[in-house]
């Protein structure tokens, strides 16, 4: 099953008042893994950007000057997308803005939906915890996502974190990352665990030994294990 976590900045807040989209984020999920094949672009909006839309995501109109249109990468995006699931948080305002970049065209494609599925994870959300606030950073919090990055609302950074989210709540495995080539090959032996860097000056852990009753249990555990697999405990061996 291939899925696509999808993210994208605009110029402000609705499409049918000539606002245009800026930056658009992707990851790949391949059988609910990441594979590390990403989609990210910048985009000229061929427009002035709101004080407020600036304010969100620190996008100016002179960094965006020299970006390609949305024209220029739209045939690279469907491609991408095409025959995957997207998983969008807040659905609608994401699917307006890529359906108006589409009517736009030359001979106005059709929307979004005619190239893939879409799962907002907003509604998906709501469904599991009603009544609470289901904002990306409050779903970070309770899922323990680590999101302090996130000064500023970027494309690619909320699909990255809108894909561990979308895992975790689904009960989904977040860490293991498939080289892209092995997608290509069908292969798993290129999987690769994600890296954490540890600084060099972090104390060494604390080491805390059981003591004899937790020694004695634990010794009860494996020969209670022993005695039921007929002596295959391998703890034991």
């Amino acid at each position: 099953m291939r899925q696509v976590v999808l993210d994208t900045e605009t110029t402000g807040l609705d499409p049918a008042e000539g606002h245009r989209i800026i930056e658009i984020g992707c990851v790949e999920l391949v059988n609910r893994r990441l594979t590390g094949n990403r989609f990210h672009v910048y985009l000229n909006p061929e427009r002035d950007i709101d004080p407020g839309a600036v304010e969100v995501h620190g996008l100016s109109s002179e960094f965006l000057a020299d970006k390609p249109r949305f024209a220029d990468v739209a045939e690279d995006f469907l491609a991408y997308i095409k025959g995957a699931e997207l998983i969008i948080h807040n659905a609608p305002f994401d699917i307006g803005f890529i359906d108006h970049e589409l009517q736009r065209l030359p001979g106005g494609l059709a929307s979004v939906t005619e190239y893939c599925t879409v799962l907002d994870t907003l509604v998906l959300a709501r469904k599991k915890h009603p009544g609470q606030r289901n904002n990306l950073d409050a779903l970070c919090k309770r899922y323990n996502i680590d999101n302090r990055h996130r000064e500023l609302h970027g494309a690619l950074l909320d699909a990255e974190i809108l894909a561990e989210v979308y895992l975790a709540m689904t009960g989904g495995q977040t860490l293991l990352v498939l080289e892209p080539e092995s997608i290509e090959e069908g292969s798993r032996k290129s999987r690769q665990t994600s890296k954490i860097a540890v600084s060099a000056s972090r104390p060494p852990l604390r080491i805390i030994r059981c003591n004899e009753t937790e020694f004695q249990a634990h010794l009860s555990s494996l020969e209670t294990i022993r005695k039921a697999s007929n002596g295959k405990c391998l703890w034991k061996a």
